[in-house]
Protein backbone atom coordinates (compact mmCIF):
# COMPACT_ATOMS: atom_id res chain seq x y z
CA UNK A 1 0.00 0.00 0.00
CA UNK A 2 1.35 3.35 -0.88
CA UNK A 3 2.00 5.97 1.63
CA UNK A 4 -0.82 7.69 0.23
CA UNK A 5 -3.20 5.43 0.68
CA UNK A 6 -1.68 4.86 4.56
CA UNK A 7 -2.21 8.31 5.08
CA UNK A 8 -5.75 8.33 3.72
CA UNK A 9 -6.70 5.67 5.75
CA UNK A 10 -5.46 6.84 9.21
CA UNK A 11 -6.76 10.42 8.32
CA UNK A 12 -10.48 9.59 7.44
CA UNK A 13 -12.35 9.94 10.94
CA UNK A 14 -15.41 7.58 9.35
CA UNK A 15 -16.06 4.39 8.97
CA UNK A 16 -15.77 4.35 5.24
CA UNK A 17 -11.40 4.84 5.66
CA UNK A 18 -10.70 1.14 4.85
CA UNK A 19 -12.72 0.63 1.86
CA UNK A 20 -12.28 4.42 0.30
CA UNK A 21 -8.59 3.23 0.15
CA UNK A 22 -9.05 0.37 -1.11
CA UNK A 23 -11.07 1.76 -3.95
CA UNK A 24 -7.93 3.93 -4.49
CA UNK A 25 -5.87 1.13 -5.68
CA UNK A 26 -8.81 0.43 -8.02
CA UNK A 27 -10.50 -2.42 -5.95
CA UNK A 28 -13.54 -2.44 -7.29
CA UNK A 29 -14.85 -4.63 -4.47
CA UNK A 30 -14.55 -1.87 -1.96
CA UNK A 31 -16.53 0.81 -4.28
CA UNK A 32 -18.95 -1.31 -5.10
CA UNK A 33 -19.33 -1.42 -1.06
CA UNK A 34 -19.25 2.12 -0.60
CA UNK A 35 -22.18 2.13 -3.33
CA UNK A 36 -23.92 -0.79 -1.47
CA UNK A 37 -23.52 1.22 1.78
CA UNK A 38 -24.87 4.47 0.73
CA UNK A 39 -26.91 4.43 -1.93
CA UNK A 40 -30.10 4.26 -0.04
CA UNK A 41 -29.26 7.51 1.99
CA UNK A 42 -28.33 9.08 -1.73
CA UNK A 43 -31.69 8.21 -3.42
CA UNK A 44 -33.18 9.62 -0.45
CA UNK A 45 -31.55 13.11 -0.72
CA UNK A 46 -32.03 12.75 -4.43
CA UNK A 47 -35.90 11.89 -3.90
CA UNK A 48 -36.47 14.67 -1.60
CA UNK A 49 -34.66 17.11 -3.80
CA UNK A 50 -36.14 16.30 -6.69
CA UNK A 51 -39.70 14.68 -6.22
CA UNK A 52 -39.63 12.01 -9.11
CA UNK A 53 -38.20 8.95 -8.56
CA UNK A 54 -36.25 8.19 -11.96
CA UNK A 55 -34.64 11.14 -12.18
CA UNK A 56 -33.58 10.95 -8.29
CA UNK A 57 -32.25 7.39 -9.87
CA UNK A 58 -30.34 8.43 -12.38
CA UNK A 59 -28.96 10.92 -10.42
CA UNK A 60 -27.90 8.92 -7.34
CA UNK A 61 -26.20 6.56 -10.57
CA UNK A 62 -24.28 9.35 -11.52
CA UNK A 63 -23.06 10.54 -8.62
CA UNK A 64 -21.50 7.30 -7.77
CA UNK A 65 -19.75 7.36 -11.21
CA UNK A 66 -18.39 11.06 -10.53
CA UNK A 67 -17.58 9.70 -7.26
CA UNK A 68 -15.37 6.90 -8.97
CA UNK A 69 -14.31 9.22 -11.48
CA UNK A 70 -12.93 11.76 -8.83
CA UNK A 71 -11.81 9.75 -5.96
CA UNK A 72 -8.57 10.90 -6.17
CA UNK A 73 -9.91 14.58 -5.65
CA UNK A 74 -11.21 13.43 -2.26
CA UNK A 75 -9.75 15.13 0.37
CA UNK A 76 -9.97 13.23 4.44
CA UNK A 77 -10.33 16.67 5.91
CA UNK A 78 -14.37 15.54 5.62
CA UNK A 79 -16.29 12.64 5.98
CA UNK A 80 -16.74 10.20 2.71
CA UNK A 81 -20.38 10.51 2.80
CA UNK A 82 -20.51 14.79 3.28
CA UNK A 83 -18.19 14.10 0.04
CA UNK A 84 -20.83 11.92 -1.91
CA UNK A 85 -23.64 13.86 -0.46
CA UNK A 86 -22.00 17.19 -2.11
CA UNK A 87 -22.19 15.44 -5.61
CA UNK A 88 -25.53 14.41 -5.11
CA UNK A 89 -27.33 17.49 -4.05
CA UNK A 90 -25.01 19.21 -6.98
CA UNK A 91 -26.32 16.87 -8.97
CA UNK A 92 -30.00 17.48 -7.90
CA UNK A 93 -29.52 20.98 -8.23
CA UNK A 94 -28.57 20.37 -11.89
CA UNK A 95 -31.36 17.94 -12.47
CA UNK A 96 -33.84 20.56 -11.05
CA UNK A 97 -33.19 23.24 -13.50
CA UNK A 98 -33.11 20.83 -16.15
CA UNK A 99 -36.97 19.60 -15.41
CA UNK A 100 -38.07 23.54 -15.21
CA UNK A 101 -36.50 23.79 -18.17
CA UNK A 102 -38.32 20.91 -19.34
CA UNK A 103 -41.93 21.96 -18.02
CA UNK A 104 -41.99 25.13 -20.08
CA UNK A 105 -41.55 23.37 -23.38
CA UNK A 106 -43.92 20.46 -22.51
CA UNK A 107 -46.86 20.71 -20.48
CA UNK A 108 -48.01 18.02 -18.45
CA UNK A 109 -51.61 17.28 -17.53
CA UNK A 110 -52.07 16.13 -14.10
CA UNK A 111 -54.30 13.46 -15.41
CA UNK A 112 -51.74 11.66 -17.95
CA UNK A 113 -51.35 7.96 -17.38
CA UNK A 114 -48.87 6.59 -15.36
CA UNK A 115 -46.11 4.60 -16.62
CA UNK A 116 -45.78 0.79 -15.31
CA UNK A 117 -42.89 -1.04 -15.74
CA UNK A 118 -43.52 -3.47 -18.65
CA UNK A 119 -44.40 -0.18 -20.47
CA UNK A 120 -47.65 -0.53 -20.52
CA UNK A 121 -49.54 2.50 -19.06
CA UNK A 122 -52.21 3.01 -16.53
CA UNK A 123 -54.89 5.60 -14.77
CA UNK A 124 -54.55 4.61 -11.74
CA UNK A 125 -51.85 1.47 -11.32
CA UNK A 126 -53.54 -1.30 -8.59
CA UNK A 127 -52.00 -1.90 -5.25
CA UNK A 128 -51.00 -5.13 -4.13
CA UNK A 129 -50.76 -4.14 -0.77
CA UNK A 130 -53.69 -4.27 1.71
CA UNK A 131 -55.51 -0.89 1.74
CA UNK A 132 -55.09 -0.02 5.48
CA UNK A 133 -56.21 3.42 6.54
CA UNK A 134 -53.55 4.17 9.03
CA UNK A 135 -50.80 3.73 6.02
CA UNK A 136 -52.99 5.60 3.38
CA UNK A 137 -53.11 8.31 5.80
CA UNK A 138 -49.54 7.90 6.71
CA UNK A 139 -48.69 8.04 3.27
CA UNK A 140 -51.07 10.69 2.29
CA UNK A 141 -48.89 12.92 5.17
CA UNK A 142 -45.89 11.66 3.72
CA UNK A 143 -47.01 13.03 0.11
CA UNK A 144 -48.14 16.41 1.50
CA UNK A 145 -44.59 17.08 3.09
CA UNK A 146 -42.89 16.26 -0.24
CA UNK A 147 -45.08 18.38 -1.94
CA UNK A 148 -44.21 21.48 0.35
CA UNK A 149 -40.66 20.48 0.27
CA UNK A 150 -40.69 20.40 -3.62
CA UNK A 151 -42.21 23.79 -4.05
CA UNK A 152 -39.27 25.55 -1.57
CA UNK A 153 -36.46 27.13 -4.01
CA UNK A 154 -33.70 25.32 -4.23
CA UNK A 155 -31.44 27.01 -2.00
CA UNK A 156 -33.73 26.71 0.25
CA UNK A 157 -34.73 23.13 0.04
CA UNK A 158 -30.99 21.71 -0.09
CA UNK A 159 -30.32 22.98 3.48
CA UNK A 160 -33.55 21.69 4.63
CA UNK A 161 -33.11 18.08 3.17
CA UNK A 162 -29.73 17.61 5.29
CA UNK A 163 -30.60 19.49 8.13
CA UNK A 164 -33.82 18.02 8.85
CA UNK A 165 -34.20 14.68 6.82
CA UNK A 166 -30.76 13.34 7.11
CA UNK A 167 -28.98 15.05 10.26
CA UNK A 168 -26.24 16.58 8.78
CA UNK A 169 -24.52 19.04 11.42
CA UNK A 170 -24.77 22.62 10.18
CA UNK A 171 -20.85 22.58 9.52
CA UNK A 172 -20.81 20.07 7.23
CA UNK A 173 -24.02 21.56 5.39
CA UNK A 174 -21.86 24.36 5.01
CA UNK A 175 -19.14 22.97 4.00
CA UNK A 176 -20.72 20.92 1.17
CA UNK A 177 -22.45 24.24 -0.28
CA UNK A 178 -19.72 26.53 0.71
CA UNK A 179 -21.85 28.53 3.25
CA UNK A 180 -21.10 30.31 6.23
CA UNK A 181 -23.21 28.58 9.57
CA UNK A 182 -24.73 31.42 9.90
CA UNK A 183 -26.65 31.57 6.12
CA UNK A 184 -27.46 28.28 6.79
CA UNK A 185 -29.19 28.24 9.69
CA UNK A 186 -31.07 31.24 8.28
CA UNK A 187 -32.25 29.37 4.62
CA UNK A 188 -33.44 26.68 6.93
CA UNK A 189 -35.41 28.94 9.29
CA UNK A 190 -36.79 30.33 6.46
CA UNK A 191 -37.98 26.69 4.93
CA UNK A 192 -39.18 25.33 7.76
CA UNK A 193 -41.48 28.07 8.73
CA UNK A 194 -42.46 28.01 4.73
CA UNK A 195 -43.14 24.25 4.79
CA UNK A 196 -45.44 24.71 8.46
CA UNK A 197 -47.24 27.05 5.92
CA UNK A 198 -47.54 25.09 3.15
CA UNK A 199 -48.72 21.96 5.23
CA UNK A 200 -51.11 23.59 7.37
CA UNK A 201 -53.16 25.00 4.23
CA UNK A 202 -52.54 21.34 3.00
CA UNK A 203 -54.31 20.09 6.12
CA UNK A 204 -57.06 22.78 6.03
CA UNK A 205 -58.26 21.63 2.80
CA UNK A 206 -57.94 18.22 3.49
Amino acid sequence: MSNHTEALSSSIPDDDAALVAAALTDDLAAFEALVNRHQKRMFNIAFRMIGEYEDAAEVVQDAFVAAYRNLKSFRAEARFTTWLTAITVNLSKNRLKQLKARQFREPVSLDAPVALGDGKVAMDPPSNEPLVIDRLEQQDLQKKVQDCVSVLEPDFREVLVLRDLQDFSYEEIGGMLKLAAGTVKSRLSRARESVKECLKKAMAAF
